[in-house]
């Protein structure tokens, strides 16, 4: 499976910047480049050492191309585990073109998406959950996003499923011991030690597979509903917490027809907000349209937030929003507070409990309720040492593993033959390994790598 060709790739964002880097990996990557650089100081690259950066100038025969950096890391102390080359050339469009083609020209091939990657999980520089950090990384635009990919790119989660595999392997292969003596009726796996490490595998399996909720919503934000009647603010509260003029706000009731979202960062937690259209009974044709949609846009929701005025008595509708949706976390916020009594307010907090009290024209309350929605994702008792998983290919082997280890459970519990509760043990070994690519396919690693970007 291992490559032996040279490959390349620009390795920033296509367009032209102040520089551009290029990225060569393979056995004839150093020799490559030193056939088409004159370094400054007249020397060979391949006489230099590994992590070294050089000066000088990219040549076509005769032909400068661009005075450029050249950064040589030699195999495995590399990305890739190869040989590397990386010049840093400058950002013009035309510069880049050339310098990819000449080394096209002289035996390199381009890079496919996430090859590089590829190649480094291939020489055994990271595992895949670790490789598949590297895209999730590039993709954050989050600080929890970012912190998430961080730790499991630097092995957090694959020390823990590695670490379960491999006392799940030693038992399974006393287990497979006791099968060549089977005619002699002996125990080499103790039941009763292998009894505990299963619960624990199970313990351990059940709080990943818990933490998938929450490092979903934090890789793909928190969508946030925000409903209510015609009138009670709440495309001015979506103004308010974006900081622009998103939504438009008029007293005419109906004005939003449709949804308008929008996503911002809270504390580096990404909630994506969605105004949606008045509830009301209506004879408008577009306008119930519009609330069609505002009550799917609550279905999908991860948090709802029911906007009413601090003025007005919603009991009834509070009460029919929460049995009609029992599963949906629903933040009760009373707007216009600052055209009420401090008398209404206090009877409002004391009605409702989490209430959030608000005047969304003027910002009173905005700090309290972004520390309400923070608290209500659950994202911010997400713990350093925490391993939260966000993919969705983990999240199924997870699952898979998990059922494998029940049945071998109950196979313990039912004194099955140790033949057959093998085949449950394998069938979980697989599945963890399948997550740190200790098992893997062609197929899976194609279709990993084909999300990456170009030239990573």
């Amino acid at each position: 499976m291992l490559p032996n060709d040279t490959i390349i790739a620009l390795a920033t964002p296509s367009g032209m910047g102040a520089i551009a880097v290029i990225r060569i990996s393979g056995p004839k990557a150093i020799a490559l480049a030193s056939d088409h650089f004159t370094a400054a100081n007249h020397k060979k690259l391949e006489t230099q050492k590994s992590h070294t950066i050089h000066l000088g100038h990219i040549v076509d025969g005769n032909n400068i191309l661009d005075e450029v950096l050249v950064s040589v890391f030699k195999n495995p102390r590399s990305y890739t585990g190869e040989d590397v080359v990386e010049i840093s050339c400058h950002g013009s469009t035309y510069i880049q073109q050339q310098v990819v083609q000449l080394f096209l020209r002289k035996g390199c091939r381009a890079a496919t998406a996430g090859e590089f990657t590829m190649r480094a999980f291939l020489n055994g520089k990271m595992d895949l959950s670790q490789a598949e950090a590297v895209a999730d990384l590039i993709a954050s635009d989050s600080r929890a996003a970012h912190d998430i990919a961080m730790r499991q790119m630097r092995g957090g989660f694959s020390n823990q499923i590695q670490e379960l595999r491999q006392e799940l392997l030693n038992f399974a292969s006393l287990i497979e011991l006791e099968l060549d003596f089977s005619g002699e009726d002996v125990e080499f796996a103790d039941r009763t030690q292998f009894n505990q490490l299963l619960q624990r595998i199970t313990q351990v399996l059940k709080n990943l597979i818990d933490s998938f909720a929450l490092g979903n919503v934090i890789k793909n934000g928190i969508p946030v509903a925000i409903v209510g009647e015609p009138n009670v603010g709440k495309s001015t509260l979506l103004n308010a917490l974006l900081n622009e003029e998103r939504a438009i706000v008029s007293d005419i009731p109906g004005t939003t027809r449709d949804t308008v979202e929008d996503q911002i960062a809270i504390d580096g937690i990404n909630f994506r907000f969605i105004d949606t259209a008045g509830l009301r009974e209506t004879t408008d044709k577009v306008e119930q349209i519009g609330i069609a949609r505002a009550l799917e846009k609550i279905t999908q929701a991860q948090l709802v937030m029911y906007l009413f005025e601090a003025g007005q008595d919603k009991d009834r509708e509070i009460k029919a929003l929460q049995q009609k949706y029992p599963d949906k976390s629903i933040l009760l916020v009373a707007n216009k507070v600052d055209a009420v009594p401090q008398s209404r307010r206090t009877t409002l907090k004391q009605r409702y409990n989490d209430l959030v009290l608000m005047a969304a024209k003027n910002g009173e309350g905005l700090e309290t309720l972004r520390t309400t929605l923070l608290a209500r994702s659950q994202a911010g008792a997400m713990g350093q040492n925490d391993t939260i998983v966000s993919n969705n290919r983990h999240y199924d082997a997870l699952l898979k593993a998990l059922e494998a280890i029940q049945k071998v459970k109950e196979g313990m519990d039912t004194e099955l033959p140790s033949d057959l509760m093998a085949i449950d043990i394998r069938e979980a070994l697989m599945h963890l390994g399948e997550i740190t690519g200790a098992v893997s396919t062609d197929d899976l690693l194609g279709n990993i790598f084909s999300n990456f970007c170009i030239g990573k």
